[in-house]
């Protein structure tokens, strides 16, 4: 699905779908982020999202889509982050089984959100070779629905129903930025933003130590993540073929952060706004701060999530 008026009924459709559902996240501002931006930021805090993150948005659009007969067998995904829990609880909701594949490595907070929401862990090796034959096992198997956390299409219209309420409730936006992954909420946020404002630039903002999407966007071809190191941890994994395709069509620019920059951006967000964010979150505010953005005057940044482990902050010693 290439044509941007087909995924805007796709994105229209989701968003009506999932709407009983999430949380539609409030848009905060702050004074004294603006006059370090010299911009007005307009933050979309979707740490208030179910399950802390927008991964809720994409999991509940793939699973309430599911016809009866495929959703009757559950869904399988891998995933070692907030994927994994948003389609436990999506599943949990719609009555069906979720077959989680999870690193043996994951977080045991990660492992506990999954757990309680009723998913079912299987545990693999911590590669993603691994990670992708697991979960085919599991499919073979079960007979369930795969669901891949960023490259699916109903997972992208989800995730871009965050950027279309944050166009809805402020006007005149000229530049949306959001942080990217494997790219499930940047491909979302673009296919949005240029479909319901179509002046406004998009920006993808992402660790210098996990840069495969800005090697990719300026090489023009999808280069694969080999050794990230971030403590932006929901940011390490590759961006997905059909994400890439629509950053190239739809994405202005990429840029990446250094380590202390998200440090920074983090605490500025947990100081002067009062709220919690991950480091991955706080990447795109740190690529508004870091002088690198084109002149922009109304900046709309997506905060991805909030799960962040309490006891192992970046700035501890």
């Amino acid at each position: 699905m290439s044509d941007l008026m087909s995924w805007a009924a796709a994105i229209r459709d989701a968003h009506l779908r999932i709407a009983p559902y999430i949380h539609r996240t409030p848009v905060l501002t702050n004074t004294h982020l603006d006059s370090r931006a010299g911009a007005s930021l307009f933050f979309k805090c979707e740490n208030f999202q179910k399950v802390g993150a927008f991964k809720a948005r994409g999991a509940f659009n793939a699973v309430m889509s599911l016809d009866t007969v495929s959703a009757a067998a559950g869904v399988v995904t891998h995933s070692s982050g907030n994927h994994a829990a948003a389609l436990a609880l999506a599943a949990r909701m719609r009555g069906i089984a979720a077959h989680i594949v999870m690193p043996s490595n994951s977080p045991t907070l990660k492992k506990q959100a999954v757990a309680g929401y009723g998913g079912r862990i299987v545990f693999c090796e911590p590669t993603l070779d691994a990670r992708e034959r697991t979960a085919e096992a599991v499919r073979a198997e079960t007979g369930a629905t795969f669901i891949h956390p960023y490259d699916d299409n109903a997972i992208i219209a989800g995730q871009a129903t965050a950027a279309v309420e944050l166009l809805e409730e402020v006007k005149g936006l000229d530049t949306v930025v959001c942080p990217v992954g494997g790219g499930g909420l940047l491909a979302g946020s673009a296919l949005a933003t240029k479909w319901l404002q179509p002046g406004a630039r998009v920006i993808a903002a992402e660790p210098a130590g996990a840069d495969d999407a800005w090697r990719s966007f300026h090489a023009r071809t999808l280069i694969p993540q080999s050794g990230a190191k971030t403590i932006a941890d929901g940011l390490l994994t590759s961006l997905g073929k059909r994400n890439f395709a629509i950053m190239q069509d739809h994405v202005d620019a990429v840029l990446t952060v250094s380590e202390a920059e998200i440090v920074s951006a983090m605490k500025m967000v947990w100081q002067y706004m009062k709220i919690v964010v991950e480091p991955s979150a706080a990447v795109a505010l740190a690529a508004v701060l870091s002088a690198k953005l084109p002149d922009a005057d109304r900046i709309g940044i997506i905060l991805s999530g909030g799960n962040v482990d309490l006891d192992h902050l970046p700035w501890q010693a």
